[in-house]
């Protein structure tokens, strides 16, 4: 058998082991690296490979799904035509799907070439809660692999542009973040000189622009109310400048406790109180409410949410959405900020919440109602963000 007949079988095993999850685990990217880690005959290179392949599965798993148990030569071999031709996958893609016209780079073209519906790559409910995104531009950008993004942590960007440069990788920047970095994906940027001594984060430019959006001024303490591992908790310290402060909190405590590592890096750690459980005696100059979500935003590196999210697990989250918002609006002082945001498209974790808060709350208006920030420009994964100050 070639080698590349092998890694088919690898392939179709390793798919088989996961199709019972991919529908209802929302967690299926934990699984597939446990999954892979733990096969000793993988290497690093095989598991890059196996990792990219399945990636490609999920995202196109309508066209590929029923042809496992059909077909499964002719599932592998569509999975090897519409990834990319990297370094890793080209060799296997050659052998398999090299006989196959070129794989167009929009979604209507692959359609036509493999007899299929770009219609079915869109789960039902998605025309009701984003109807942009079953259109163009949108909906290819959702289907694409989203590039690697850092935030610039220093105010000399000259040493890591320069170390960049030396290993030959490719970045540019965007004018809508002044400290957003576009590096090629699939790049080890935890082994440079500069992430290991925090000039640098890895951060999404849409989760950048959070906050550029909103504008935040220098100065006052604000509550990070859902921080996670702190991308935007880092952020904030940095826009608050020396004399402002900023407590994170979370329900994950090892969350939290890569927030400390990180802010330790970044040389944050003064600023940036983790867990801290007292409330300001008036309250909190501003509160970020970056609420658990979806994900949908997150297609284009999380590609099983596509088929994990429901119409009623969008209504349950969105409960717990105006439940979160609610109870730390209370932490805002008077004449304070509220930001409310999400990595979701949907309507029902994004301006029905937001309309059931201002309909509920006292003493809030909105500063931003709500906004969307999606690719292709910026070409990040897609957030929605709102803002609202306490008047009294």
């Amino acid at each position: 058998m070639s080698r590349a007949g092998s890694q088919q079988r690898t392939l179709l095993e390793i798919l088989g082991k996961l199709r019972p999850f991919w529908r209802n685990d929302t967690g299926l990217a934990s699984r597939i690296d446990t999954l892979l880690s733990r096969d000793r005959r993988l290497g690093s290179r095989d598991r890059r490979l196996y990792r990219e392949l399945i990636y490609v599965a999920l995202r196109y798993l309508p066209w590929v799904e029923p042809l496992l148990d059909s077909a499964p030569a002719e599932a592998a071999r569509r999975i090897a035509w519409l990834s990319a031709d990297s370094p890793s996958v080209g060799p296997f893609r050659q052998e398999l799907a090299g006989d196959l016209p070129d794989c167009p780079p929009d979604s209507e073209g692959k359609a036509r070439i493999l007899g299929e519906e770009a219609a079915a790559l869109s789960p039902g409910w998605l025309g009701t809660e984003c109807p942009e995104a079953l259109a163009l531009p949108l909906r290819d950008a959702l289907l694409s692999r989203a590039p690697l993004w850092l935030r610039l942590q220093t105010a000399d960007p000259a040493p890591v542009l320069a170390e960049f440069d030396g290993l030959s990788w490719a970045w540019s920047r965007n004018p809508r973040a002044p400290g957003a970095l576009k590096l090629g994906a699939g790049l080890d940027v935890a082994k440079t000189e500069a992430y290991l001594t925090g000039k640098v984060e890895i951060q999404d430019i849409g989760s950048q622009l959070i906050l550029e959006t909103v504008g935040v001024s220098t100065g006052g303490h604000w509550l990070d109310a859902c921080a996670g591992s702190g991308g935007k908790t880092l952020q904030l310290a940095a826009l608050l400048g020396p004399e402002g402060v900023v407590t994170a909190r979370d329900i994950r405590r090892a969350a939290l406790q890569e927030l400390s590592v990180r802010a330790t890096r970044a040389g944050l750690q003064s600023r940036i109180r983790v867990g801290a459980g007292e409330d300001p005696p008036r309250g909190f100059d501003g509160v970020l409410v970056d609420a658990p979500c979806s994900g949908s935003g997150t297609w284009r590196r999380s590609p099983h949410l596509r088929w994990a999210t429901t119409a009623a697990s969008l209504l349950e989250g969105a409960g717990l959405q105006l439940q979160i918002l609610a109870e730390n609006a209370s932490r805002v002082r008077p004449g304070g900020t509220l930001v409310y945001a999400t990595c979701s498209l949907c309507r029902t974790e994004n301006e029905s919440v937001v309309e059931r808060f201002l309909g509920g709350a006292r003493g809030f208006e909105p500063l931003i109602r709500g906004t969307r920030i999606a690719p292709p420009e910026p070409d990040g994964d897609a957030f929605f963000v709102a803002s609202f100050i306490r008047r009294s």
